[in-house]
């Protein structure tokens, strides 16, 4: 019995019935003093507390600018970091970022891609306003042989032929990456709502998470704030997709404030999932 007892404890700690973790993505709004008290400077801790707080095992993050990420690396050294700025391919402009906790994940391979004609090179794509990218790794979860694929991205909030071009690439990489048909998990701003024909052809591959979780979506619909506590959260333009061989236990939008503010102009989306 004893040792009965000793595997069932091993199995769970090192994944082989524990493979559920929680994902979010999150719009942390770029660092400008013209945000007044909403600046990042103010607001970096409580985000950082968000994150550790809700115990998300991976990450993806949109308008992160270089300083905002030395200042989340600094807070959460247990996390590696994916992504770079979509000016230059390395520094400049905001990133798309993909951090993971190195204690759960190995990372097998990462890359990324423009929202361009030019996917390879720091571009803008079609009647895009600003250069947009796609932030991707291929995980291992430690302790087990489940791989995974982790794609994290910010639409463009103007060009409708890039928003529309830009759902068609995505499926085209993860078809070209994902060959095997991994579990593939998608986070992102994508400037749109659900009705809008590039969330459209994105749900003709994959799956949104509010819509299959296993147990009611959490909080509010909108996703979208303005940074004013009376703002209708009913614009849902932030999501998380996954395929086939991902379950979504639960889905939330969270609405954590400090002393009547939002840590960001967007709200966070939280899935706990299953590969």
């Amino acid at each position: 019995m004893k040792n009965i007892i000793t595997l069932l404890l091993l199995m769970v700690t090192t994944g082989t019935m524990a493979q559920s973790f929680n994902v979010i993505t999150y719009n942390i709004r770029l660092n400008t003093s013209s945000d007044g008290i909403n600046a990042w400077p103010n607001r970096k801790e409580m985000v950082t507390a968000l994150l550790r707080f809700h115990e998300a095992a991976i990450f993806g993050l949109q308008e992160a600018k270089h300083e905002q990420i030395l200042d989340l690396e600094e807070r959460m050294p247990q996390f590696g970091r994916l992504g770079s700025g979509r000016d230059d391919g390395q520094t400049g402009g905001e990133y798309s970022p993909v951090f993971y906790d190195r204690g759960r994940f190995k990372l097998l391979e990462s890359g990324q891609f423009w929202l361009s004609e030019t996917p390879e090179f720091p571009s803008k794509g079609w009647d895009a306003a600003l250069p947009r990218i796609v932030t991707w790794g291929k995980f291992k979860v430690i302790g087990s042989s489940r791989k995974f694929f982790f794609f994290n991205t910010h639409f463009d909030h103007v060009g409708k032929v890039a928003r529309a071009n830009s759902s068609r690439l995505i499926l085209e990489k993860i078809a070209a990456l994902n060959p095997s048909h991994l579990p593939v998990i998608v986070t992102g701003d994508f400037n749109l709502t659900p009705e809008s024909e590039p969330i459209s052809l994105i749900m003709e591959k994959l799956r949104d998470s509010y819509v299959i979780s296993a147990s009611p979506p959490y909080g509010p619909v909108g996703t979208f704030n303005s940074f004013r506590r009376d703002h209708p959260l009913d614009q849902r333009i932030d999501y998380i997709f996954v395929n086939d061989k991902v379950k979504v236990e639960k889905y939330g939008v969270l609405t954590d404030g400090w002393d009547n503010r939002w840590p960001s102009d967007h709200q966070p989306v939280l899935v706990r999932i299953r590969l």
